[in-house]
């Protein structure tokens, strides 16, 4: 478990590996990557259960499920910074014959990636599949999630959402991007959904909201207060509160860097705002 100074530490080196990634190849998404490092650092360092080493079954620990995968970036890149599979395999990212695809994906092999989810609104019925499986083999850990707001458009969402409450799947804890925005505009724009928390107690979830989604604290805090409200006959949902490209000025507040790669110029910016902290790939 690590202290607040050393999660910010890895926050900002994970900034760069999302940076440095996305430009080697130009192409990739390096908006909602940078908006969810600090969730994934805290998830990965501090909340969640781990074993030592991957095995598919995770029996006796903590999953984790990302089910909007085309921010694979800050994925890969706490996976590595994790232990999970060297460092240095980050610079293999989107290229040819790589474990790292551009979404994730399972035959590949990589250690921490349990489903492929290049196809949005799937992995909400994955990890109820898994937390039920818990359930039946009497392992009492947790099952997380990180979903896209946009990505709650589309998909199985809203079926699986419903089951997950009528069926009391109470180890869960689904947590929304809420950035406001995706590919095409703000989410307003393209469709509006009216208010996500109103809508997930409809449908008898539990909610809690992270207003400040990009402070390691405020994570600690909320998730903390998720973890407590599970085994309890309700799932969780927790609404993390982030801002798109957060960490590089120039990319937050719009949705333009969803799926862009920054050039020589920007880059260099982006990396002078983002200091090394613990050695880049």
């Amino acid at each position: 478990m690590s202290n607040t100074q050393q999660l910010h530490d890895l926050t900002i080196q994970v900034r760069r590996d999302i940076l440095r990634m996305v430009h080697a190849v130009n192409s990739g998404h390096p908006g909602g990557s940078l908006g969810c490092a600090e969730f994934f650092v805290a998830l990965y360092q501090n909340l969640m259960k781990r074993n030592e080493g991957f095995d598919m079954n995770g029996i006796g620990e903590d999953l984790f499920f990302l089910s909007n995968g085309h921010i694979s970036p800050v994925f890969y890149s706490v996976l590595a910074r994790s232990g999970y599979f060297p460092v240095a395999e980050l610079a293999t990212f989107r290229k040819l014959n790589t474990r790292l695809q551009g979404h994730p994906t399972t035959h590949e092999g990589l250690p921490g990636v349990r489903i492929a989810s290049g196809s949005l609104g799937q992995g909400m019925s994955v990890a109820i599949g898994a937390a039920q499986a818990k359930k039946l083999n009497n392992d009492n850990h947790i099952i997380y999630t990180l979903h896209g707001d946009g990505e709650l458009q589309e998909g199985q969402n809203w079926e699986a959402i419903m089951y997950a409450s009528a069926k009391k799947v109470d180890n869960l804890i689904a947590t929304i991007d809420l950035n406001g925005k995706q590919i095409d505009g703000t989410t307003d724009e393209v469709l509006h959904m009216g208010s996500i928390r109103a809508k997930f107690e409809a449908f008898d979830w539990e909610v809690i909201d992270i207003k400040e989604g990009n402070d390691i604290q405020a994570i600690l805090t909320g998730m903390t207060e998720a973890k407590s409200k599970t085994g309890k006959g309700k799932p969780v949902c927790v609404l993390l509160h982030t801002e798109m490209g957060n960490g590089v000025d120039y990319m937050m507040y719009s949705h333009a860097w969803h799926g862009k790669a920054p050039n020589d110029e920007q880059l260099a910016n982006a990396l002078a705002q983002n200091p090394e902290t613990l050695g880049d790939y």
